[in-house]
């Protein structure tokens, strides 16, 4: 039963599995972006600080937060950013908006363990449970 927010790293063959739990949908958005940054490593942002918002729009819930963590995958890959602070203003069936703080993440001083190919479609699943929401997704490595 969720009392508070949180995650942990599930082992998958030649992949690696986040399970999620919070006791509300937008702590359980906030703690999937540090469930997607933990299998990457320890990274530490440093730098300036962009506003960036994610607004998106799909059918359901899955496939929402699937679809945030693909964009925070993106924008690492991408510019060597992370997002912090997340605010998520919205989270229904239909749409998902987040704004937070974009950073640099620090070269020397982050450690990066995993290559993040992507994020699957395989094993999605978000779900209300006792206390709050459960969900899992499964990370290409």
């Amino acid at each position: 039963m969720p009392t508070k927010s949180g995650f942990e790293l599930l082992d998958h063959t030649a992949d690696m599995g986040v399970r999620l739990f919070g006791p509300s949908l937008p702590e359980l958005v906030q703690v999937a972006g540090e469930g997607l940054y933990a299998v990457i490593g320890e990274l530490v942002p440093e730098g300036e600080a962009r506003p960036a918002r994610f607004d998106l729009a799909e059918e359901s819930l899955p496939l929402l937060l699937r679809d945030y963590l693909a964009d925070l995958l993106l924008l690492f890959e991408r510019e060597h950013r992370m997002i912090t602070q997340p605010s998520v203003e919205l989270f229904e069936p239909g749409r998902l908006v987040v704004q937070g703080q974009s950073r640099p993440i620090s070269r020397s001083k982050s450690t990066l363990e995993r290559e993040v190919k992507a994020v699957t479609y395989h094993g999605l699943d978000l779900r209300p449970v006792a206390g709050g929401y459960e969900a899992r997704f499964i990370l290409d490595i």
